[in-house]
C-alpha cells in the first residue's frame, strides 16, 4: 500500500504526492529485483526520508551506517532514535583500527586540513575502505543523493553501474529538492538530525563539517577549506572502464 494514498492531504503538493509515489514504486522495484542490496546512511535528512520509506514498507533492503570514529554525538544518537521509532538496528561498519593508527603517526590527527591528497586519504580510510567491505557480495546499493545538493552532483542519475564494485547503484531521490525533503520530514514525523536546526544541511565527520552561512549551497559546510569541486569523499566516485565502453546494467521500471 502506497504512504501516500494512506496520508495524503492539503498539506503536500501534487508534485510532492507524485514524487512519493514514484519513490516508493522505485523501492519497491529494488527490492524485489535484487535478494541482497544495501543502502548507505549517513544519517542527515535524505537518508533519514530513505530509510523511513524502507523501514514502514519493510523492504529487504538493509540499512547499514559507516561509524568513521570521528561523527558528532549527534549523529550516533540517530541510531538509537531509529530503534526507538522503527525497531530497527542500523548495522554499523568501522575503519581497520591499525590503519587509523598509522594514517595517525605519520600524518598527525587532523592532518586532512593540510591538503586534498592528506584529506581524501582520511576519508579513504575512514569511509571508502569501510564502505566496500559493507558492499562486499550485495548485488546494488541505494543512497540518498540528490542532483541539487552541489556542483559535483548535477549529472548525477536514478541509477548507474558502480564500476569499481561490479555492482548496480541506485540514487532515488536524485529529482527531489531540498524543500521536498524538509516537507516530507515533517509530514511523517520522520526523525532528524538535530544538527540541521543548527545550519548544517550537510554532515559529515565532526571536524570536516560547519554549519553554513546564508547563500551558501547545502554542501559548502563539507570540507569547506577546499574549493567546490574536490568536495567528494570517494564514496561516489566510480572507475570508467579503460576502453570508455558503458558498464552493463539492468534498468528497473522508471515509476
Amino acid at each position: 500500500m502506497s504512504t501516500v494514498s494512506t496520508f495524503a492531504d492539503d498539506t503536500l503538493s501534487a508534485d510532492l504526492l507524485g514524487k512519493i509515489e514514484r519513490l516508493e514504486a522505485r523501492l519497491d522495484a529494488i527490492a524485489a529485483k535484487h535478494s541482497r542490496v544495501k543502502f548507505a546512511s549517513s544519517l542527515a535528512a535524505e537518508d533519514m526520508l530513505v530509510t523511513h520509506v524502507i523501514l514502514t514498507r519493510k523492504l529487504g533492503i538493509t540499512v547499514f551506517s559507516l561509524n568513521t570514529g570521528r561523527l558528532h554525538a549527534e549523529t550516533l544518537g540517530m541510531i538509537d532514535r531509529v530503534r526507538e521509532r522503527y525497531g530497527y538496528d542500523i548495522e554499523q561498519w568501522y575503519p581497520d583500527p591499525a590503519a587509523v593508527e598509522a594514517y595517525v603517526k605519520d600524518h598527525g590527527l587532523n592532518a586532512f586540513y593540510e591538503s586534498v591528497d592528506l584529506r581524501k586519504s582520511c576519508c579513504g580510510i575512514r569511509k571508502v575502505e569501510p564502505l566496500n567491505r559493507a558492499l562486499a557480495g550485495v548485488e546494488a546499493w541505494v543512497t540518498g543523493q540528490r542532483r541539487e545538493q552541489s556542483v559535483t552532483r548535477t549529472e548525477l542519475s536514478e541509477q548507474e553501474h558502480d564500476d569499481a564494485r561490479g555492482i548496480e547503484k541506485y540514487n532515488p531521490l536524485a529529482e527531489w529538492s531540498e524543500s521536498d525533503v524538509w516537507a516530507y520530514l515533517k509530514h511523517f514525523d520522520v526523525p532528524v538530525n538535530p544538527l540541521h536546526a543548527r545550519g548544517y544541511p550537510s554532515i559529515g565527520c565532526e571536524p570536516c563539517t560547519r554549519a553554513i552561512r546564508p547563500g551558501e549551497d547545502s554542501r559548502a559546510g563539507r570540507w569547506w577549506w577546499e574549493s567546490r569541486d574536490t568536495k567528494e569523499c570517494g564514496l561516489h566516485i566510480t572507475i570508467v572502464p579503460a576502453d570508455g565502453a558503458d558498464a552493463p546494467s539492468s534498468a528497473l521500471p522508471s515509476a
